[in-house]
């Protein structure tokens, strides 16, 4: 058996105990394509597209109470009356930015993403913590790293 197969036995296990059916799955997806013998064609699709993919498939999901109708013009004028409102439009500028600044990370040092990943299922594991996916967590990871990098 390979490392990478052990290893993702061991992230799956990890999943498995953390009750992350995100990781298990993707893991599971993972383990599929190396034993059918697609992985290096594949794996390299997604490393280079999957996380533009993956943004793709939020935004969507997002996107979708507008195209239902359940959220509507009057639902977003309503919204901007309340402070609240405000504090959550401006949250989402800086998520959306610093996640930004997590991209350019796993593009830049992919290697990151595994100690991204097990912090991630640590933090759902032990906490019961929720898992909001690499890429914002990269992102602070980003923001930490220059703030560090100033006092070097």
């Amino acid at each position: 058996m390979s490392q990478a197969f052990l290893f993702l036995l061991l992230l799956l296990g990890i999943g498995f105990a953390a009750k992350n059916q995100s990781i298990i799955i993707a893991v599971t997806f993972l383990i599929i394509l190396k034993l059918a013998g697609i992985d290096e064609k594949v794996f390299a699709a997604i490393q280079s597209k999957g996380i533009n993919w993956g943004v793709t498939i939020i935004t969507i999901a997002v996107l979708a109470p507008i195209a239902t109708g359940e959220i509507g013009f009057k639902d977003l004028y309503d919204s901007l009356k309340s402070p609240y409102a405000w504090i959550a439009l401006a949250s989402g500028m800086a998520v959306a930015l610093i996640a930004k600044s997590g991209l350019t990370l796993l593009e830049e040092d992919p290697h990151i993403t595994t100690a991204l990943v097990l912090g991630t299922v640590l933090a759902v594991a032990l906490f019961k913590a929720v898992a909001v996916g690499p890429l914002i967590g990269a992102g602070i990871a980003y923001l930490a790293m220059k703030i560090y990098e100033l006092f070097l």
